[in-house]
């Protein structure tokens, strides 16, 4: 039976319980010493805004839990993927990445700098990969062989309607013109799950919920303090679990429910052992449903009626005023308007102090 740990925290205990939290998941029996682990970041603004990428704290507590249970400290290395419209350079300082990993001399890994992308032939069939990507599927040679952890936030997405472990492979696994699989998101994230099963020694992942997004994520949300940690070394399981508190059907969800069907990790709740605290009647009520306009721009592309213009818009030399557009939107309007006076009021709650006190 699937496993995922969940516990409520605080910015008092949260190193601590993140150590506990993982050994409750077992990650000693996925995680083997012998081989490079890779600390899966997540940057989805390269401003800090509550939920939307990984926390520092959320990083240190893995770290901590990794050395003190003896992995090698040369073995480990935080990795970052970058997008046409996110910088990880500016991202891992303004999310306080980097002073973390430099504090245990970690190494930081950016995995489109002088990193060799190599093409590989998956064993699973594919369900959409090979047919977007005809001349073949690239993925950074330095993951091969690497165990990986997920180091997701708890929130909702415009086009998954949640987003965390399996999502968390889409950046690091494809390279910038991954944005060509919004339309299949869901399959492309089965496809990204075989994909790891095969060239990972080990599959682990550590949620933070500390503060959840809610709405039309992954940046535009309304952030939330709640509290609560997850792990577990099946993905589909812990995103399935996230799911449910959020208020979502998990086998509603395309991706969580095609996984469970193929036997990639259980995505239904009724099967998976809860262990830690007890979250039956945790409901967040959150809402995936709104969106902004940039997001009725995006879905009127992927799967409205500018559908037949999908390829010239997105996939042709005019593709950058795409890239524009989506700067103009999130960096320029709404965070101006709308997210830094979130932020402000997210600064004066009790992880709102955690984070400035890194």
């Amino acid at each position: 039976m699937s496993k995922v740990a969940v516990l409520k925290t605080s910015p008092e205990s949260v190193l601590e319980d993140i150590g506990k939290l993982m050994r409750l998941a077992d990650y000693r029996e996925t995680i083997p010493k012998d081989a490079e682990i890779a600390l899966k970041i997540n940057i989805s603004w390269h401003f800090w805004y509550p939920a939307t990428s990984t926390t520092p704290w959320q990083l240190e507590g893995v770290i901590r839990t990794l050395l003190e249970d003896g992995y090698e400290k040369d073995k480990i290395y935080g990795a970052h993927n970058r997008t046409v419209v996110v910088s990880a350079k500016r991202g891992e300082v303004a999310n306080k990445h980097k002073p973390v990993l430099e504090k245990y001399g970690i190494r930081n890994i950016h995995l489109y700098e002088g990193e060799q992308w190599v093409r590989y032939e998956p064993k699973a069939k594919m369900l959409v990969l090979n047919s977007i990507f005809p001349e073949g599927i690239h993925i950074p040679r330095r993951l091969i062989g690497s165990s990986i952890i997920h180091l997701p936030t708890m929130k909702t997405h415009v086009f998954t309607t949640m987003t965390g472990a399996m999502k968390n492979a889409f950046g690091g696994l494809l390279h910038e013109r991954r944005h060509w699989t919004h339309s299949v998101i869901h399959e492309t994230l089965v496809d990204l799950l075989n994909i790891q099963k095969e060239i990972h020694p080990g599959i682990f992942a550590v949620m933070d919920g500390t503060f959840a997004g809610d709405g039309p994520g992954p940046r535009c949300m309304r952030p939330h303090v709640k509290d609560y940690i997850l792990a577990s070394s099946d993905q589909v399981a812990i995103d399935a679990i996230a799911a449910k508190m959020m208020g979502f059907d998990p086998l509603k969800l395309d991706f969580i429910r095609l996984a469970h069907e193929k036997g990639l990790g259980c995505g239904d709740p009724r099967e998976i052992e809860i262990v830690g605290d007890d979250i039956r009647e945790v409901n967040f009520h959150f809402d995936a449903a709104s969106n902004t306009f940039a997001s009725r721009g995006q879905k009127a592309i992927y799967w409205g009626p500018l559908k037949p213009f999908e390829k010239l818009l997105l996939r042709t030399v005019i593709t950058p005023w795409s890239y524009v557009a989506s700067i103009l939107y999130h960096d320029v309007y709404w965070y101006n308007f709308v997210g830094r006076k979130r932020v402000k009021e997210a600064l004066k709650t009790k992880w709102g102090k955690l984070f400035l006190s890194y």
